[in-house]
Formats: C-alpha cells, structure tokens, sequence
C-alpha cells in the first residue's frame, strides 16, 4: 500500500509524534527527525518529524505508478519535506534579523541593571561588581548552570543581610516621620481651634458690649431698679413664663443683693443662681405615710380640674404602690353627677376598695367610722364655681367633723394668675392645707404656679402630669418645678 509523508513540529520530538498520532492514528511511520531550533533559557526548542501514512485511496497494483509520482508530490506538493526546509530556512533568516536588532533593547535592560545593582549596592554599603559600561555578549549556544562557591555564598548572605537591616532602618525613619507629622498636624489643629475660640470670645466681647448698650437704653427701670445687662437672659425668661411682674422684680433685687460681683459675668453662673433662689421660695410639701393616725384626705375645687381621677390616682399610689400596701377607703359626696360616681365605683372594683356615699352632713362622721380599717380615707367632692357661696357654705358644713381632715385644694395649672387667685381666695374658707396642681402636660408656661405659691404660701402636695392612673401623679418638687418654670414642661425621670 502507497504511503504518504506528512511534517509535524513541536517543543519536542515526543510533542511532534503524538500530534501525528492524534491526526493519522498510533500506525504512522516516524521517517525523520529534525531539531530546527536548541532550548535555550529564554525559549523553547523545535523539532520537526516526518511520518508516513498508509494511502488508502491508491490501488495495490498501482504501486509502481505511485512511487513515480512520489519525487513530484515530495517536490511540488504543499506538504512536501522541501518546501517545508524552505519555509523553515527562511524563517530562520527572519529570525537573525530580527535579533540583529535587540542589541539596542538589552543594551537598554541591561543599563537599568545595572542602576538598579548600584542603588542597591549603595543601600546595603557593598561595592557592586556591575562595569559602568556593560558590554552585551552574545549568548553561548549553550550554557550549564555553575555551582556557587562557598565564597560567593558568604557575600551573598552579607549583603542580604546588610540589605535587610538597612531596609528596617528605612523603614523605622519613615514611621517616625509620619507620627512626626502627625504630632505636629495635630498641634496646628489645636492652636487653629485655640484661634477660633479666642475669635469666637472676642465677637461675643463685642455683642454684649452692643447689647449693654441696648440694655442700658430700653431696659426695665421701675421703681429706681436698674437690670445689668448680663441679667437679662434670665429676666426675659422669667417673664415670658408668666410670673407676676412684682414678684419678679423681688426675685431680681434678691439676687441682685446677695449675687456676689464675680459671679455676675457668666450668664450660666447667674442662671443658676437665680434658679436657686427660686427653688428656695418654692413651697412643697412632702407625704405622711405614718401606720398610727387614720388620714382623711379631702379634694376640693372648681369643676373641670381633674379632682376625680386625681382622687383615684392617689388610691392607687397609697394602695398599690407603696412599699408598704395601705388600706384605702373613698367617700364621695359628689352625688350630683352620677358619671362621676360611676367611675369611682369602677376604680374601687379595680383596686378592692371600700367605698361609701354620703349625702348629708350628719352621714359624714359615721362613714369615716365604717372605714376605720383604712389607713388612707380619700374624699371625693362635687365641683363647683368658686363663685357659688351657696355649695361653698354647704360643703364647709361637712368640715364639722370630729376628725382632722386634711383639705386640699386642686387646680389647673393652665389657668391664668388672676382667676387661680381668685379661686384660691373663694376656697380659703375651707382652711386649706396644701395645693395640687393638675394638667402639667397641658402647659408650657408655670410662672403663674410660682406667683400663687409665693403669694399664699401654701405648700403643694402633688403634680399630675396626665391622664394616665396612676403613674402621671408625682410627689412635688423644687428642683422639678424650677426646671418646668424656666425650662418649660418635661415629664419627670424615673428612678
């Protein structure tokens, strides 16, 4: 059977043969072998192989005719093995021009070599053995690697050595530099913000000069009493809080007297000290949570103050709230709105309280003696104009009792000075004891509160300070109602 020649190349023979045997199958007869191009260390080699192939489209008894025309098809067909040592001899002759060329780029490469060794050789403090001018030398055709001599190693690790520590060195200078840095950023930003603060200091110096001026033309002067300027802030807040204009002034001559004079330039000092005068003319009043007396306590008022459900608030603070659980009683004498009846019989189921309804006089006595196993008798009364003297007279007949009850007088903290006033001065028949004001929520201004505080002396017991029962009723306070008065409303911290 006629064969047919067929060339492979490859990085080596083995590669060349088994691209023959994947193409023509593992029967191809290697004819020639060929090494067109040596390994080097910067590529690969190349080899060229020669195989027949079995013709299976040829005729056995045509094999002589085949074998004439075996010398044309080796010299004129594409795959013949002369045109491919052409191809090959020419690309040879490329290749050496081309590599005529690189001279001038490893000249290049190896110059930067060689700058590279010098700096190198500079930092780790050894001669470099680089020529200043490198000469390019052709590569050997081959070349073997060379043992390094126990000498060469010796330099080598010395100047790793040097190398390293010269680096840390480096490498310690450049920290410290930039923590330098840092420092030194850092103290410039504090002298800028030492700047601006003394900026700052200064422009207020200006303004209150210019407001001193102001004050000093179109400030208050009554009564031969002059206002500095830097007691202004806390007069106009004290005044837009709604306190009686006399009071005030007392407020300001007192301060002005016993402030001492270094004190007066900080408007923070003065505020405080006024906020401590007024916590002293603050009356209040605290509980009597003694087992060993019966307290009744009895809740009076206009209509609409909230007397009611301040009533069952403090049922719940005494009952259930307490450290120690007091038994509590409620009487209501309020037996012209049955709602009002109605919600407290609902809080009594709720809370397991006794509860009584009284319509004379003469019942009062004998219902506090039904509730003698109460520590706590709380008093429920109708409400009613503090210009009714009629229901006034009637419920002072209630007062006529053997025991000591306690009268509290509940107002709305949302009612202007005058008419809480005249509330109080109505109610004064009653010899009230202590004051409770309700609807702290509702408000935004409590200088009216102080005014009728200041102005009756009577102490306040209780704030309620919403709907909710029982928590929205707290234990009066100075600091508390200080704060509301100059700061405006704010619910109480829990503890």
């Amino acid at each position: 059977m006629a064969k047919k020649l067929h060339t492979f190349m490859g990085d080596t023979p083995a590669q060349a043969l088994k691209k023959a045997q994947e193409s023509f199958g593992s029967d191809v007869l290697l004819v020639e072998n060929k090494e067109i191009r040596k390994k080097s260390l910067t590529q690969s080699g190349l080899y060229e192989i020669v195989v027949a192939v079995d013709d299976d489209t040829q005729s056995s008894n045509s094999q002589v005719e085949n074998m004439e025309q075996k010398q044309d098809s080796v010299e004129s067909a594409p795959n013949s093995v002369q045109k491919r040592l052409d191809e090959i001899a020419e690309k040879k002759m490329a290749k050496r021009r081309k590599e005529a060329q690189q001279p001038k780029i490893y000249d290049e490469v190896t110059l930067q070599l060689s700058d590279a060794v010098k700096q190198i050789s500079q930092i780790a403090n050894v001669p470099s053995n680089m020529p200043e001018n490198p000469k390019i030398q052709s590569p050997a055709p081959r070349s073997y690697p060379i043992a390094p001599s126990p000498t060469n190693n010796a330099q080598m690790l010395k100047v790793n050595t040097n190398m390293n520590d010269n680096i840390d060195e480096r490498v310690n200078e450049r920290i410290q530099s930039l923590q330098q840095t840092r420092i030194a950023q850092n103290i410039n930003e504090k002298i800028e913000l030492k700047n601006i603060k003394n900026e700052l200091d200064e422009l207020n110096d200006r303004m209150k000069i210019i407001q001193n001026m102001l004050w000093e033309e179109k400030g208050p002067k009554n009564d031969g009493l002059n206002i500095p300027q830097e007691f202004a802030e806390i007069y106009r807040i004290a005044k837009a809080s709604g306190m009686k204009k006399e009071h005030l002034d007392t407020i300001m001559q007192l301060s002005l007297e016993l402030m001492p004079l270094k004190m007066r330039s900080n408007s923070t000092t003065i505020k405080r000290y006024f906020r401590e005068v007024l916590r002293k003319m603050i009356y209040c009043r605290g509980e009597n949570l003694q087992h060993n007396t019966k307290k009744v306590l009895m809740l009076v008022g206009p209509t609409g103050v909230g007397k009611t459900t301040t009533l069952a608030k403090l049922a719940a603070r005494y009952s259930l709230m307490m450290n120690a659980r007091y038994r509590v009683g409620v009487i209501t004498l309020d037996t012209y709105r049955l709602a009002a009846v109605d919600q407290l019989m609902a809080y009594a189921r709720m809370m397991k309280l006794s509860i009584d309804t009284v319509v004379e006089p003469e019942e009062f006595d004998k219902s506090i003696d039904s509730l003698k196993h109460c520590d706590y008798i709380l008093v429920d009364t109708a409400g009613h104009s503090q210009h009714d003297r009629k229901k006034l007279q009637t419920l002072k007949s209630y007062l006529n009792s053997d025991y000591k009850i306690d009268i509290s007088l509940v107002l709305s903290v949302n009612t202007k000075y005058e008419d809480l006033r005249d509330t109080y001065n109505a109610f004064s028949e009653l010899d009230i004891d202590t004051l409770i004001f309700s609807k702290l929520d509702e408000s935004r201004y409590f200088g009216n509160l102080f005014s009728l505080v200041y102005e009756t002396k009577k102490p306040i017991s209780y704030l309620s300070i919403g709907q909710g029962v029982p928590n929205d009723l707290v234990l009066a306070g100075n600091d508390y109602l200080v704060d509301c008065l100059l700061d405006g409303f704010r619910p109480p911290e829990t503890k």
